[in-house]
């Protein structure tokens, strides 16, 4: 799963995400690679039609060699990092603890029931924006503009 939730000053906050699947095996990749991550920045490229600032966390598919270069052949996209080790300032941590609670004490016989099940409380969270805000608030990041000394 990969994520980001977006704001926009005067538009409602929204979730945005990617969810894939990856075939079992030895020697097959297991999670989200740079391409998977920098298809969702497109995707939320096109859907706010404006240049992006992403605030991100120190994943290491989030800083390699590779990203880089795909983040640098985007000029409509700015990233900043977030400190290492600090969760508690990214809100998308909050979207998957949330996603996460309600599967807690579920047993699933086929992956497919856990994907169906994933991608149904993610498309809750889309519309329940003022949810969204709440994980944003708690992080105390906000939108405005540095003051300036």
């Amino acid at each position: 799963m990969a994520g980001l939730i977006a704001m926009r000053p005067g538009s409602r906050t929204r979730l945005c995400h990617r969810l894939r699947t990856h075939p079992a095996g030895k020697g097959k990749r297991r999670s989200m690679g740079e391409r998977d991550f920098t298809a969702l920045a497109d995707g939320v490229h096109q859907l706010a039609k404006a240049s992006i600032v992403l605030v991100w966390d120190r994943l290491n598919t989030h800083v390699s060699h590779a990203m880089r270069e795909l983040i640098a052949e985007r000029d409509w996209l700015t990233v900043f990092p977030l400190p290492a080790h600090s969760p508690d300032l990214n809100p998308a941590e909050w979207v998957w603890a949330h996603v996460k609670r309600s599967p807690a004490n579920l047993a699933v016989v086929a992956l497919d029931r856990l994907e169906a099940l994933v991608r149904n409380r993610l498309k809750r969270l889309q519309y329940r924006p003022e949810t969204l805000d709440g994980f944003t608030a708690g992080t105390g990041l906000t939108l405005d503009a540095p003051a300036s000394p």
